[in-house]
């Protein structure tokens, strides 16, 4: 179907859908001061839109919104269309809170009883 359209109606359409691509992305991976919005995610990798991004390598951050997710340490893998992709040589979960260097009780306990 899309051949039967001119060539200018076919770029508009490809576009409005990166656009829409872009609105739709909630995930964002950070290099250093850059941000760039994740198109497609899996457990290998990442895709983002090739007109934007650089070629990124090395370690970087990524956000669902003002949320930290991961740190990861990324290698570019090939260019699909439109779409740049990233694979993961590292990708670590980040941690809300600071690792203990002590066992933390399954149960804390929810209060003391006075001595007699």
């Amino acid at each position: 179907m899309s051949e039967f359209l001119p060539k200018a109606v076919r770029d508009e359409l490809a576009a409005a859908q990166r656009t829409a691509r872009r609105r739709r992305a909630t995930r964002v991976v950070h290099v250093g001061d850059e941000a760039y919005p994740i198109l497609e995610m899996s457990e290998q990798g990442f895709c983002v839109d090739a007109e934007d991004a650089p070629h990124l390598r090395g370690l970087i951050d990524i956000y669902d919104g003002p949320r930290h997710l991961y740190q990861a340490l990324i290698v570019a893998s090939e260019q699909d269309g439109d779409l740049m992709r990233y694979e993961f040589k590292r990708n670590t979960a980040a941690l809300t809170r600071a690792p203990v260097d002590f066992e933390t009780p399954a149960e804390p306990v929810a209060g003391f009883l006075p001595s007699v």
